[in-house]
């Protein structure tokens, strides 16, 4: 089966390092959508070089690893990259006009972050997630949660969104012809959300609330730039040279998609980006009802993180001290719990039922004060919102939709 990808900014390069070096996919072709540089040598250059990760060769095969792209043929645009043939198309920007169907591509991982909505029409004018089905493809990948742009309209029945190990079993190869991988937050969050879920039960979880300390991406400015028209939010056009800027995440509206009891759970979500090129943190606090004879204590906590780490190969327990570059290309781990920073605190919460409209009482009768034992806790976890752990994520994903292919 071949792969088409479309796009070739940061988690397309990365997926294409991804599937090269995985060789499931007989064939990768991409799509650019516009000229780049003087021709294939150039392209090829920015395949072969990463800023965060080094060179594709390295990666491939250690340092001692030689020339893995070759057969550049600038007519066809083709090349071969670590054995795979490798098809570069320069033409389409609409996912409508991209020639999967002349390329025989029946899936397509969409990684621009533009053809995010689901629910528009294939022949929007600037283009739709659906145009990829209309050129041909059968089965299409969005590396981005969904969003729905217009109000009151519903997830399209062949639309879904899924985390690999988490709710991947929500794909039905029969209904669903697009998938969302969701987002790196998301991905990292629910590898932290789904262990405790499991051992305590929605039941016991009050509240939670979580902060990530992410890496720069692309979308942000290198300087200081003039905002464009009709924008609310100054700080996206700061530099991510020297700030910490405070942004938005959709994690909590996506967490609730692939783990549906935390829509039922009061949840905070809050972003701030800091001037380093991978490797992120989610700051996570839950509040859980205890009990005061034997509240919640941080080994219990690690337990559940150490024990479920054993049974899967996407969440990492790390015993040690670590910082972001030591989590840069971690292989397939969602999230690396930081075990040495969890930490709890048990106490008292006191409710005043007189203050609830809900709560009625006789003339004179005196309003009783409920007590119930509340334990926060605090969890550390590390992910690279890149290579090691969303795009071996989305690759994981990806592979698991075209083995239901028929």
């Amino acid at each position: 089966m071949k792969l088409g990808i479309n796009g070739l900014g940061r988690i397309g390069k990365l997926s294409l390092w991804h599937h090269v070096s995985r060789q499931f996919f007989s064939e990768i072709v991409v799509n650019l959508g516009r000229q780049v540089g003087s021709g294939l040598e150039d392209i090829a250059a920015t395949i072969e070089k990463d800023s965060s990760y080094g060179r594709l060769s390295t990666y491939l095969h250690g340092h001692k690893g030689g020339r893995v792209i070759e057969n550049l043929n600038e007519a066809a645009g083709t090349m071969t990259v670590n054995g795979v043939p490798v098809t570069i198309l320069r033409e389409a920007r609409n996912p409508k006009d991209i020639q999967w169907q002349e390329n025989n591509v029946r899936m397509v991982v969409d990684t621009t972050g533009v053809f995010k909505d689901p629910t528009a029409d294939a022949d929007e004018k600037y283009g739709s997630v659906r145009g990829h089905l209309q050129a041909g493809a059968e089965k299409v990948m969005v590396s981005a949660p969904f969003k729905v742009k217009s109000k009151g309209i519903d997830m399209p029945e062949d639309a879904v969104t899924t985390v690999m190990g988490i709710n991947d079993d929500d794909y039905k190869p029969e209904q669903h012809s697009i998938i969302s991988a969701a987002s790196c937050t998301t991905t990292c969050l629910s590898y932290m959300i789904k262990p405790l879920m499991d051992h305590f039960g929605a039941d016991r979880m009050l509240t939670a609330s979580m902060v990530t300390v992410h890496a720069a991406t692309g979308s942000q400015k290198v300087l200081d730039a003039v905002p464009g028209a009709g924008a609310t939010d100054l700080r996206k056009n700061r530099s991510i040279l020297n700030n910490i800027i405070l942004t938005t995440t959709g994690a909590a509206k996506a967490l609730g998609l692939v783990i549906p009891e935390m829509k039922g759970i009061g949840f905070i979500a809050e972003s701030v980006r800091v001037p380093t090129s991978t490797g992120s943190l989610i700051v996570l606090v839950l509040n859980l009802q205890d009990e005061l004879e034997n509240p919640v204590k941080r080994d219990l906590i690690n337990s559940i993180y150490k024990d479920y780490a054993e049974s899967t190969p996407y969440l990492r327990y790390s015993a040690g001290q670590n910082v972001s570059t030591d989590i840069i290309g971690t292989p397939e781990a969602a999230a690396v719990i930081e075990s040495t920073e969890t930490h709890t605190r048990t106490a008292s919460l006191k409710v005043n039922l007189e203050h609830l409209k809900s709560c009625n009482f006789e003339p004179g009768q005196v309003p009783p004060v409920l007590e119930v034992p509340v334990t926060q806790a605090v969890i550390y976890g590390w992910y690279d919102n890149e290579l090691g752990s969303y795009t071996n994520m989305l690759g994981d994903l990806t592979v698991s939709v075209a083995e239901r292919m028929v």
